[in-house]
């Protein structure tokens, strides 16, 4: 078991990258949102009383990936070169997908979770109203590359 985040006071850090080079970092996450026929046709169409649904998901999702350091205690703080943040519907489900990328001394992983996250619960909170049995299902990494651990591909 690696205890490297453990200092000899047994107390939790930050990892310490200052010797890791930086290098493009790629991590793509999805996450699933499953809802009715009924609150799907009113997210295609426009017809949520709080807005294009999918539009603010975007906007909040990409936000969440900027902050990702501020919430999660143990991330570094990144200096993000691109966040895509992509969703495909079906009948009942809102499949999205997050692609973070930045040159740095640590992954993007965390950065990718978050916005997926994000955007799944931000589309709860526009949709609540109409249906209270929405379920955010199945957010996990895709993809990873960049660093000396490599690629990762689910």
């Amino acid at each position: 078991m690696d205890l490297s985040h453990i200092n000899e006071q047994g107390r939790a850090r930050m990892v310490d990258v200052t010797d890791k080079q930086s290098t493009v970092r790629i991590a793509t996450a999805r996450g699933n949102v499953k809802v009715n026929s009924d609150t799907m046709a009113l997210i295609r169409s426009g017809g949520m009383k709080k807005g294009d649904v999918l539009a603010v998901a975007q906007v909040a999702g990409i936000m969440a990936a900027k902050k990702t350091a501020d919430i999660i205690p143990m991330c570094h703080p990144l200096r993000l070169s691109s966040v895509d943040i992509n969703f495909e519907l079906t009948d009942t489900e809102i499949i999205i997908q997050a692609t973070v990328k930045c040159k740095e001394s640590t992954g993007v992983e965390m950065e990718a979770l978050t916005a997926v996250s994000t955007a799944a619960l931000t589309i709860y909170d526009m949709c609540k109203a109409v249906q209270r049995d929405i379920e955010i299902t199945d957010i996990r990494l895709m993809y990873k590359s960049g660093g000396k651990s490599g690629v990762f591909e689910r």
